[in-house]
Formats: C-alpha cells, structure tokens, sequence
C-alpha cells in the first residue's frame, strides 16, 4: 500500500520522515511547499506531491493511488476536513495527530461514512492523545465501573508552531469538561488542583484536551476531566482572560496571536527533547468510592508522537485488517500499545 505523509515539511511531519525512512518504509512525502518538500525529499530519495487542501480537484489527484494517509499538517480544525473528506472520496485510511476537541467531533460524526469506504478514521494518533487515552483504557479495566476519570500530564520542552497556533485558537473556545456523558463547555482554567511526582505536588489546571472526547468514546466513562501541568500564574492569567470572552475568538485578534506564534515559536530542538520527558497521571473512581491510580512516563511529546502514529501507520500497511470506522488509538492498538513504545513505562 502506498502511503502519504502530508505535512512532511513541518515540524513534526519532518520527525516523522526521519523515522520512517529509519524503519525502512517509504512514504510518499506531500503538503503545499514544494520546494521544501523536494529538498527534504531529496535527502532520502522518496517521492514528493506538492498540493493544497482548499483545491478538493487537486487535493484528490494528490491522493490518487494513496491507501492512507498521516495527516501532519495543522491546525486541525482548518484542515482536518478537507482531508478527510478527500480520504472518504479516495478510500485512504484516515490519520492525524491532533488534539482539538471539535476535530474528533467530526471525524467521529463520519463514523458510517468510514466504515461504507472500508477505511480506518483515526485523528489523535500522536501524543494527542494516544498515551492518555491507552491510560484511560487501561484504568477502565482495573475498574470497570468507573464512573469518573480524571487525566492529567506534564510535558517538557515546549510546544511546536502547530500546537502553540492551536492552544491560540482553544482561548475563545474556554474550557470542556464530560460531564454525565454530555461534553459541557466549562470556563478557562475552570479548575486546579495538584498531582505528584517524584514526592513533589505539581500544580495543574483543567484544558479542553481531546480525551474529553476521546475517553469516554474509549471507556463509557460519564464523568472525564483533563488537567495539564503549569505555573500558577498561567491559570491565573486564563482566569483573567475569562473577561475577554468571545473577542479572543475574533479572527482579527487570532491572526495577530498567531502571527506572535510564527515569530517567536520554533519547537524544542532535538536535545531538548532528549532531556524531557513527560508524566502522565490517571486516576478512576466508582460509585462505591473505590479507586485507582496509574502514572506514565514517557519521553518528550513529539518523540511520542512519532513513534506512536507510525507504529498504527505500520499495523494497517501489514497487519490483519481491521474493522472500519473511527476508532480511538486504544480500541485499534489495544489499551497496552503505548506500553509498547520506546522509553515508556507504567508506575
């Protein structure tokens, strides 16, 4: 089967390449920059299709002969749909790595649509969400029943262009939580609390992360909150933006933030991911009160979420095949796959 990285010029999508071209595959590389593709291409001799996604007549020609597709190119929520809608058209295999909320809303909504073209839709296949979500399964079958999760990570090293562009767009969105299975829009930094690691309590807050979605699809769970680790400042910083409301969600006043992002962020570089990792905690309660705890360590995020969306790259290029329709990464891989990628372990 052949198979397209989209983004392979970006910040992760170049990763990704290198990756993949180290285990031996052969991704066809494509997005819009032609000749950053064909410099990168050309470094390991693979094939290039340079096309945009606002173009659905090139965007399918793009595609032609493609089984599946990793969709690398961000933010989500402006190109997740043209995608996949063209993966539908095409019979391609569906994946990306995001971790915006409405992005598997809508993948999620195209459930029949997949399963009518034979074809896997899987958004989420990076640290979005995979080791929290393999965490929430793994939890549900500790305690099967659970009726409320609570999530929680720390990540070092800082984000890339596409993820800071993304965080900019969730400020006039605010917060999401699931609650009595009905995701509920709840304030930024709607609540804090603390998790601990190493003997030390950190301080978290609650984010609209997309295991707010993807749990609960993952474990029937009613009751999910996610929290990432931060300063105190920073939650009492989005407290105050609370008073912005809507004008965050401007487009005037997104495209100067994000303009802000594309002078000023750059990703972590490779020895700064080297020296960070990440903690991820879980925690799941019952209605009699029992609960359990799991923590996972894994390595810098993006060193995740290379290792992990290949590793479902490869189980469709060779595996059984699977049932078609969406599919969160632990109902495809298992809850135990992130336990199955380098340098994590469970706690």
């Amino acid at each position: 089967m052949d198979w397209m990285i989209y983004g392979a010029n970006g910040y992760t999508g170049r990763m990704v390449v290198e990756e993949a071209v180290r285990r031996g595959l052969r991704p066809v590389l494509a997005g819009r920059n032609a000749a950053q593709l064909e410099e990168l291409a050309h470094k390991h001799g693979l094939p290039v299709r340079a096309f945009a996604l606002d173009n659905p007549v090139a965007l399918r020609t793009g595609l032609n002969g493609i089984g599946l597709v990793l969709h690398c190119a961000g933010p989500f929520s402006a190109t997740s749909v043209p995608m996949l809608d063209a993966c539908l058209d095409v019979g391609a295999h569906y994946l990306d790595i995001t971790g915006e909320i409405d992005v598997f809303a809508h993948c999620h909504s195209r459930d029949e649509d997949a399963k009518a073209r034979g074809i896997v839709v899987l958004p989420g296949a990076g640290f979005d969400v995979v080791p929290t979500d393999c965490l929430a399964a793994i939890l549900k079958r500790e305690l099967p029943g659970a009726t409320s999760l609570v999530l929680a990570f720390e990540a070092g090293g800082g984000p890339s262009p596409g993820t800071a562009k993304t965080s900019v767009e969730g400020l006039g969105k605010g917060g999401r939580a699931r609650i009595g299975g009905k995701l509920t829009r709840v304030p930024l930094a709607w609540k804090t609390r603390t998790f601990e690691r190493d003997g030390e309590q950190r301080f978290a807050m609650t984010i609209p992360w997309g295991d707010v979605y993807t749990a609960y699809v993952s474990t029937g769970i009613p009751d999910i909150e996610v929290y990432m680790g931060v300063p105190p400042a920073t939650a009492a910083r989005l407290r105050r933006l609370r008073l912005l409301g809507p004008l965050l969600g401007l487009g005037p006043v997104q495209s100067w933030l994000k303009k802000q992002v594309g002078k000023k962020v750059r990703g972590p570089s490779e020895k700064t991911r080297g020296k960070t990792g990440c903690v991820v905690w879980g925690e799941a309660r019952d209605a009699g009160g029992h609960e359990v705890r799991r923590t996972l360590r894994t390595p810098n995020g993006y060193d995740i979420t290379v290792t992990a969306s290949l590793g479902i790259v490869q189980r469709l290029l060779s595996g059984p095949a699977p049932e078609a329709g969406f599919h969160t990464p632990s109902r495809l891989m298992g809850a135990d796959y992130v336990l199955s990628l380098p340098g994590v372990r469970l706690e």
